[in-house]
């Protein structure tokens, strides 16, 4: 795809959904048109060590998107207000195996409470009214109605109010949509524009098939372009290969407003310094639990060839967590997972999760049988069946050298430990 140089266009032969390099996160399926977002709010190169949120992420194309251009590095925060989505958010977080990744079920005034102006980037894919699926969604052309398209302009309107709070100044807000109705795109931003005068919007670059923003389409409501809204692109169905679509960059001017600055006051102790916990008391804390990090010691001894930093381990009930290099304390706010779920502490023991496995590269496991992605052996794998197999202790099991879940050898034979709910 000419936006993304990591996207390619699928023949329809074969179900990418079902083959195991799915299962095993090599690659993630989505509209092309979606792809846009992610890599239109890293067109202006980042820093590192960044903090990105993701506010409305679920069910985790953009997020993993994200996660792939951020290499790993800096925190990314994954957000879903829908406790209905934020498993299938968390699921697929899993599966991409990314390190720097927390998952959180809040609501965006909550985190824009919490952290304030946090954050160096923000992903805003709003809801919308859907006109964008109408070539390919019945169903989205069924439920459209005039009244919708105003609803949706003011809901709109109301979370890009929140997620410009969480802004650092200096930073980037990045807003989509996958629907053509001005009222939703040229229009939610020329209102926040007129509200937040410390943002400016920066013009998109404009890959093939991609037009400029439309601010024409406002009618008498905007005469002529003076807040930059051409800078946005408009992606058609009749132009790419792809669905209907809509982004517009924002950057925050440096210094903030006045009311931002005294709410960063307010989250310091007055000279500056950030009242929020810092997460290393956290770590501090861990490396009292002697009795649990001998048993995760002893397995990683065993069963992995990398050392994973002991300062990141973070222990939450009997699971073992791994935090982002990069992270911040999270306070009371509702994390669905703090970063990748190593395992849990049973009895006298520690038994390795299954986004453990997935988080491994090839070359970091002690133990590990490979096979083909088509073998007969891989299929009775993911259908939850023992194989025969001379191992012992604790194995991961890839597809071509890609790991994709463990099994424990016994006896001559490898107990299949992948989930039923992955199967």
């Amino acid at each position: 795809m000419p936006w993304c140089s990591a996207a390619f266009l699928l023949d329809g032969e074969e179900k990418p959904g079902k083959h195991p390099y799915h299962l095993a996160g090599l690659y993630y399926l989505q509209d092309p048109s979606a792809m846009s977002p992610a890599e239109l709010l890293f067109s202006i190169p980042m820093r590192e060590g960044e903090r990105v949120l993701d506010l409305s992420a679920a069910p985790g194309g953009k997020t993993t998107h994200l996660a792939a251009l951020m290499r790993g590095r800096g925190l990314l925060v994954a957000n879903e207000i829908k406790n209905k989505r934020v498993g299938h958010l968390a699921q697929n977080v899993e599966r991409w195996g990314a390190g720097n990744v927390v998952v959180t079920n809040e609501s965006p005034e909550r985190l824009a409470d919490y952290f304030g102006a946090f954050f160096e980037r923000v992903l805003v894919d709003a809801p919308c009214s859907g006109e964008g699926m109408f070539r390919k969604d019945m169903s989205a052309r069924l439920d459209w109605s005039a009244e919708m398209v105003a609803g949706c302009a003011i809901r709109q309107g109301n979370i890009l109010r929140v997620a410009a709070k969480l802004v650092k100044p200096g930073g980037y807000l990045l807003y989509s949509t996958c629907t053509f109705a001005p009222e939703e795109n040229e229009g939610v931003i020329a209102q926040f524009l007129e509200e937040f005068p410390a943002f400016a919007v920066v013009e998109l670059p404009l890959f093939d098939g991609f037009v400029r923003g439309k601010p024409e389409w406002l009618g008498e409501k905007l005469k002529k372009d003076e807040r930059g809204l051409a800078g946005a692109v408009r992606l058609f169905p009749h132009r790419i290969q792809g669905e209907g679509h809509f982004a517009c960059l924002l950057r925050k001017a440096d210094g903030g407003t006045d009311l931002e600055a005294a709410q960063r006051m307010r989250a310091t102790d007055g000279s500056g310094a950030k009242t929020h916990k810092p997460i290393r008391k956290r770590r501090e804390a861990l490396k009292t639990e002697t009795s649990d990090l001998r048993f995760w010691r002893e397995f990683a001894r065993d069963a992995l060839t990398v050392d994973l930093a002991e300062e990141r381990l973070c222990v939450v009930g009997e699971r073992l967590y791994y935090l982002p290099e990069e992270n911040a304390d999270f306070g009371r706010l509702r994390v669905v997972h703090p970063g990748v779920w190593l395992g849990s502490f049973k009895k006298e023991r520690f038994e390795p999760a299954h986004p453990l496995a997935l988080f491994l590269l090839p070359g970091e496991m002690k133990n590990f049988v490979s096979f083909p992605a088509h073998s007969r052996e891989l299929a009775a794998y993911l259908r939850g069946e023992s194989l025969e197999v001379s191992v012992s202790g604790w194995t991961v099991v890839c597809v071509d050298g890609w790991p994709l879940g463990w099994g424990k050898g016994v006896h001559g034979t490898l107990k299949n430990h992948f989930p039923r709910g992955w199967m």
